[in-house]
């Protein structure tokens, strides 16, 4: 228990660490512009990172990082190994004033550390028998891509801002405001769909099905998951008008979720059982498999009860099996105490994380308060060069806060991802959406934390050396940036902000001109960029055969 409690101390660390590390990519351009003094510029981008807190619900990026590795494979060696590697690497990037990606490197850990696991216990081996190689790869390519999104946006917005016919940009932007919207409502759609099959275990099922397509019982499970998702289907269309709760009304009173029922009072067993750690220790000791066998015995026997759960009540249930698996006084009380499960209520949490509306408003409010300051200072104000100034000057308060926004709902859920595969491998929860309520508010408290204790040197690079940013370029390349990490958040895939940011700021300074934007500095970025996941997996390899030689 220790180590998990070590463990997950060390990612708030570095979760604070990627707050004061990447306090720049949302204060750089506030703080280069004179628009707040660095310590308002960190005080500000802290009170919004702790704030999306409240606005991002479906934790999707934190579920990709906890799962690119694969289940196997995963161990607390492993996560500690893979954390001390992201911090180490994150500390000295910062120390040399270099914006790398906290997240890539991360990620590259945690990799690192599971391939050098994996070859002590079994050789050598196919990459992809490691680590999840889609979600690696869509990682890889977002290096790249973010950027150059993140560069496209800011140089779309700076170029709509300086028309100069008030109604033409005007009518620009509530065009973009739409295809925003009609772009978030698709990604709420989608996730709605993606929540829906995980609490059917579709994907669970489907891979069981596809390792062992000939235990009968596995092709009976994945079948009949696609079926209830099948049924459930069509009662999501109604959503977004009705709400979640009448949607999950409506799907519990049309599909028999007996078996949902049934499943999760087998995970609960399963969990006190810590049947996960069996499993996996029988993977790589064939010694071990008896010990696996009897579990899977045990929790068969239980079967009857499980079955007669809706007619005898959750207590009844649970003090029945916690007999049969001979738990002991403390563990039985804590057993009932857990064991009551209602499928409506997990059905409207899961879909209701995918309700992303609140964002689309706060978004769409951006695009109206933006068009009602053009109209003011157009055509209600004389515009002079010192009132537009000291219009974009003010504006940047709120595109620096939407990108703070975006930078703590993107961070913190990586932080959270790798405490709840820690959660997972040491028994705590079965499976991520399990993840308790502390963890995601202790990650977005640390990240802000750091954020307020944010250092100077990152801020100049980012500010100032990759080109000169006025106030008008500010607001460009932060709602840019925010754009493109909102939009990502909603994707589920873990970009970076710093790369985000860079590529936008390079997109506002190209609008003037090629040479404005200082190409040596760009490129060794980039090159820092490209080497930080190598380097972190290679780092974490090593602490790994440290850790385990111990």
């Amino acid at each position: 228990m220790s180590l998990v409690v070590l463990i997950i101390v060390l990612a708030l660390v570095f979760d604070y660490i990627n707050g004061f590390h990447d306090a720049a990519n949302s204060i750089a351009t506030v703080v280069s512009t004179k628009v707040l003094t660095p310590f308002q510029a960190v005080l500000w981008a802290a009170i919004f990172n702790f704030a999306a807190f409240f606005l991002f619900k479906d934790h999707s990026v934190a579920n990709t990082v906890s799962k690119t590795v694969v289940d196997n494979y995963i161990t607390l060696e492993v996560i500690l190994s893979g954390l001390i590697a992201a911090i180490f690497w994150n500390l000295l990037t910062w120390w040399y004033g270099i914006p790398s990606s906290s997240s890539h490197t991360l990620i590259g850990g945690f990799a690192g550390a599971a391939v050098m696991h994996a070859i002590n216990l079994k050789g050598w081996m196919p990459l992809g028998d490691i680590v999840a190689s889609d979600k690696i790869l869509k990682v890889i390519i977002f290096i790249f891509l973010a950027p150059i999104i993140g560069m496209l946006i800011s140089a779309y917005i700076t170029l709509v801002t300086i028309k100069r016919n008030i109604w033409g940009r005007l009518s620009i932007i509530f065009i973009s405001a739409t295809a925003v919207f009609f772009m978030f409502s698709y990604f709420m759609d989608v996730r709605l769909e993606t929540n829906l099959s995980k609490f059917y275990r579709v994907d669970k099922y489907k891979k069981q099905y596809k390792s062992n397509p000939e235990v009968a019982q596995n092709k009976e499970n994945m079948q009949l998951a696609i079926s209830h998702y099948n049924e459930s289907l069509p009662f999501l269309k109604e959503y977004k008008s009705i709400g979640g709760k009448k949607v999950s009304e409506q799907i519990v009173e049309n599909v028999d979720l007996t078996d949902i029922l049934i499943n999760k009072q087998r995970e609960k067993v399963e969990k006190f059982l810590k049947y996960d750690q069996i499993k996996k220790a029988a993977f790589f000791d064939e010694t071990k498999q008896s010990k696996l066998d009897a579990v899977n015995l045990l929790i068969s026997s239980c079967q009857i009860n499980f079955e007669n759960y809706s007619m005898v009540g959750p207590e009844k249930t649970a003090s029945s099996i916690a007999d049969k698996i001979n738990l002991g006084k403390v563990q039985k009380q804590k057993f009932i105490a857990g064991y009551k499960f209602n499928v409506q209520d997990s059905l409207y949490k899961d879909l209701s994380k995918a309700d992303n509306r609140p964002l689309t408003y706060i978004m769409i409010g951006m695009f109206a308060f933006f068009s009602l300051v053009y109209v003011y200072v157009e055509k209600i104000k004389k515009p002079t060069a010192a009132k537009m100034a000291n219009m974009f000057k003010r504006l940047q308060l709120i595109s620096s806060a939407a990108f703070s926004l975006g930078h703590g709902g993107s961070d913190a859920q990586k932080v959270m991802g790798i405490i709840g595969a820690a959660l997972i491998a040491n028994g705590n929860i079965v499976e991520f959406k399990e993840l308790p309520n502390w963890v995601p508010l202790a990650c977005y408290s640390a990240i802000a934390l750091g954020t307020l204790s944010g250092g100077w040197k990152i801020v100049k690079t980012m500010g100032t050396r990759i080109t000169k940013v006025t106030p008008l370029e500010g607001v460009g390349a932060e709602t840019a940036g925010a754009i493109t990490l909102f939009m990502t958040a909603q994707m589920g895939i873990p970009v970076s902000t710093t790369h985000t940011i860079t590529g936008a700021i390079i997109g506002v300074g190209a609008t003037k001109r090629l040479s404005a934007v200082r190409w040596g500095v760009t490129r060794n970025l980039l090159f820092a960029w490209i080497v930080t996941i190598p380097i972190s997996a290679i780092v974490a390899g090593l602490m790994y055969l440290i850790i385990s030689a111990l």
